[in-house]
């Protein structure tokens, strides 16, 4: 491939080195190429095309791709003017916006690495991320993140610049830039010295850097080269029915993860998609809201954004007449019904589906603003197949999605015209899966081949070849099996295994659906019996959330419908804890024997529980950038609570 530097190795974890271009022979051969080239193709064909819209004073703003691409380039010469070196890093730190991605991908035009930044980050650990990739620029969002770099500014050697893309500047210090003056920064950069950078840049060298959340320790750099980034997003796009230039989406997970980057950003520039931008209290609930104005084509959402709209819907359902309830239940029953026959590809439409459609599925999918939306994709935890069949029902499937930041975001793709529930779908064209050490059952670690592995972790070479094998296989930590169709399905990761005292391993993930699925006032829901005798469970209730974000003791509607039903007159999480309600707790205590009366051996029931006074919440540390629970930190935070349980089971045991 003309485009890529000379090959020298399978993986690498220097920041200045090229890899090796994986190439699966039978796939039709898309020759490597680098981001910028990626974006003048796409400006060739739709230059005029709306690129990237936002708000401004209630208002939708648009930029064209054209507008789009130039300030791009203006932000590469900025950077290069504040004295960006090949191959240091640009860190991004806030909420989406046009700037996030101007300056991802200026900073790339420039040769930098493109960084982003979890804006839940403490200072310490934005320190972190900055001195690993040796930022030389940090552009923020505001001055809450500001605030946090200045705090660590002396410990990061090679910062030169800060830019603030939000707010006015409360302090004028000599390194710091509003958005404004910074674009204008390298007015006098001249265009050839920015062409030739550009020019210089090659498909298999590393363009942006992911830093993996991890569990324990520090996180990792995920390096991405301009080969994974582009090829990836060509691969997924030939498995699903897109149009160039017709396609909108909403960008508002955090850009900081390769899904939202893949989705929001990369789709657009190799495929003219128009990503309109969320309100920075999207996930707090004006989410809703967006979705209504913009009405996507595409929307991908987390499986908590489903749970969250699933519970507001039933809450709304809860307060309807007799009549309507009626309805909506025979309209529910029918739309499983049809999208199971369709799923199983038998294409059989029951009788009334016509009618079952215009009087509640068109309704329900206007109200939700997904009446546009051609396809609805979840990824980056497991999502209940109780929330699956719901939306199924509801005449709304939802394609599930699998892959991890080390492999470019997606691996597996479902998609409307092939997919299994419960599944994550088949491999990408181009990409091969292998089932590493499987037990009697079929399950094994799930391994990637392809040219969405990246190219190593960012100066970790041990981890790296912990990843990445020797014949270039991505290990992935998670457990999963194919069935005869060769669906991938995920049945656990390997570090979330509970091992009990006994040397049972199991998998907690079903065991916690289960639950939650008998006993709706629980929200979160996690299992406990690493290296203990028995299966205990920490559980939560639903509850409001307030503007911030953050869990109240206030019972959420559907909760409050719960007590109703039990005669319970409580309104607060603190009330139920504090009197032991009986009817409540008995209530668990039931779906706990329902589901222990299911599992596979004694060592998998669950023999006691404790509700914890508060929800898990991102803010509270439960729960990761992208609401995946965050096992190890929970164990923490409540040891004294597990211990209780465990203390006086003595004697029971």
């Amino acid at each position: 491939a003309e485009f890529s530097a000379p090959i020298q190795l399978l993986f690498t974890t220097l920041s200045h080195r090229s890899v090796y271009i994986a190439e699966e022979p039978v796939v039709p051969l898309l020759n490597p190429d680098t981001v910028g080239r990626t974006f003048l193709e796409t400006l060739e064909s739709y230059g005029d095309h709306p690129a990237l819209a936002y708000k401004e004073e209630g208002q939708w703003v648009k930029l064209t791709y054209r507008q789009y691409y130039q300030q791009c380039r203006a932000a590469a010469k900025s950077f290069l003017k504040l004295g960006l070196e090949r191959y240091h890093g640009v860190g991004i730190l806030g909420f989406n916006a046009p700037e996030w991605f101007i300056s991802d991908i200026g900073c790339i035009l420039a040769g930098g690495l493109a960084t982003g930044i979890y804006t839940t980050n403490s200072p310490e650990a934005c320190q972190y991320v900055a001195a690993n990739c040796e930022a030389n620029i940090l552009v923020v969002e505001n001055q809450t993140q500001l605030d946090k770099i200045l705090k660590v500014k002396d410990q990061l050697p090679h910062l030169k610049a800060i830019v603030q893309y939000k707010g006015p500047l409360k302090q004028k210090l000599p390194f710091l830039y509003t958005w404004a003056e910074f674009i204008r920064l390298g007015e006098d950069v001249s265009e050839e010295r920015l062409n030739a950078v550009i020019d210089s840049l090659q498909a298999n060298e590393c363009c942006s850097l992911i830093y993996t959340s991890g569990t324990t320790g520090n996180p990792k750099g995920v390096m991405l080269s301009h080969d994974n980034v582009t090829w990836t997003v060509q691969s997924a796009l030939s498995t699903v029915n897109l149009t160039p230039a017709e396609e909108v989406v909403i960008s508002y997970l955090p850009l900081s993860h390769a899904a939202a980057q893949m989705f929001d950003m990369w789709l657009g520039i190799s495929f003219a998609v128009t990503t309109y931008f969320a309100e920075p209290d999207a996930l707090k609930g004006s989410l809703g809201t967006t979705l209504k104005e913009v009405r996507p084509t595409c929307f991908l959402g987390v499986p908590r954004i489903w749970e969250k709209m699933q519970e507001k819907m039933k809450a709304v359902g809860a307060k309807a007449s007799p009549m309507r309830k009626g309805i909506a239940n025979w309209a529910k029953a029918i739309g499983l019904e049809y999208n199971y026959s369709a799923m199983n590809g038998e294409n059989v439409v029951p009788w009334g589906f016509g009618l079952a459609n215009s009087l509640v599925f068109k309704k329900v999918r206007a109200a939700l603003g997904l009446d546009r939306c051609k396809m609805c994709f979840t990824g980056a935890a497991p999502i209940t197949k109780d929330t699956l069949e719901y939306f199924m029902s509801l005449n709304i499937p939802v394609m599930e999605i699998y892959g991890m930041s080390e492999s470019s975001g997606p691996h597996t793709v479902s998609r409307n015209e092939e997919y299994r529930i419960t599944s994550c779908g088949k491999v990408m064209p181009g990409c091969k899966t292998k089932l590493d050490n499987p037990d009697e059952d079929g399950n094994g670690e799930i391994c990637f081949w392809g040219r969405h592995v990246f190219m190593g972790y960012l100066n970790m070479p041990e981890k790296t070849a912990e990843a990445i094998d020797q014949e270039g296989w991505l290990h992935s930590g998670d457990l999963g099996k194919h069935d005869q169709l060769n669906f991938t399905y995920i049945t656990g990761r390997i570090q979330e295994l509970i091992i009990t005292a006994g040397g049972e391993n199991i998998p907690p993930v079903p065991i916690e659906d289960a639950l939650k699925a008998e006993v709706p006032i629980i929200s979160n829901a996690m299992l406990i019996g690493d290296k203990l005798k028995f299966l205990s469970m920490l559980l939560t209730l639903k509850c409001v959330v307030n503007d911030s974000g953050e869990p109240t003791d206030k019972l959420s509607p559907e909760a409050l419908d719960v007590c109703r039903q039990l005669g319970v007159t409580a309104t607060k999480v603190s009330e139920i804890i504090a009197n032991k309600e009986p009817a409540i707790y008995n209530s668990i205590q039931e779906g706990i024997v329902r589901v222990n009366a299911r599992a596979t051996s004694n060592a998998q029931k669950v023999q006691k529980f404790t509700i914890l006074e508060r929800d898990f919440s991102i803010g509270g540390g439960e729960l990761g950038p992208t609401m995946k629970l965050r096992r190890p930190i929970v164990v923490k935070m409540y040891q004294e609570k597990i211990n209780e349980m465990y203390s006086d089971a003595k004697d029971k045991m």
